[in-house]
């Protein structure tokens, strides 16, 4: 099994500045797809940004030109640097990854989400 676990969240004045961390753990081959989520109670979850291996990371326009995905293979880490936090950024934040396992299934595995509240 692949597990997700997801940190960095917090709160912070509009303006601002935090970066999200998410590590994957277990029988992990290969990760093909890293991507941040985040949903508001009553929303639907919506994409932040992503990345795959060899392609443009893709941002949703709300976030384009202040958040920044990243990733360390090596690792098994994604990162969300988000600057000029908005109030509207406000939400629980989620990892997904998805890959192939040790065992050549693939998986696609969500982590339990870290606030982010921006407020002043």
């Amino acid at each position: 099994q692949v597990q997700l676990v997801e940190s960095g969240g917090g709160l912070v004045q509009p303006g601002g500045s935090l970066r999200l961390s998410c590590v994957a753990s277990g029988s992990i081959s290969t990760i093909d797809v890293m991507g941040w989520y985040r949903q508001t109670p009553g929303e639907r979850r919506e994409l932040v940004a992503v990345m795959s291996d060899g392609n443009t990371p893709q941002y949703a326009d709300s976030v384009k030109g202040r958040f920044t995905i990243s990733g360390d293979s090596g690792e098994n880490t994604a990162y969300l640097q988000m600057n000029s936090l908005k109030p509207d950024d406000t939400a629980t934040y989620y990892c997904n990854f998805k890959g192939l396992g040790t065992d050549w299934a693939h998986f696609d595995t969500w982590g339990r989400g870290t606030q982010v509240a921006v407020s002043s």
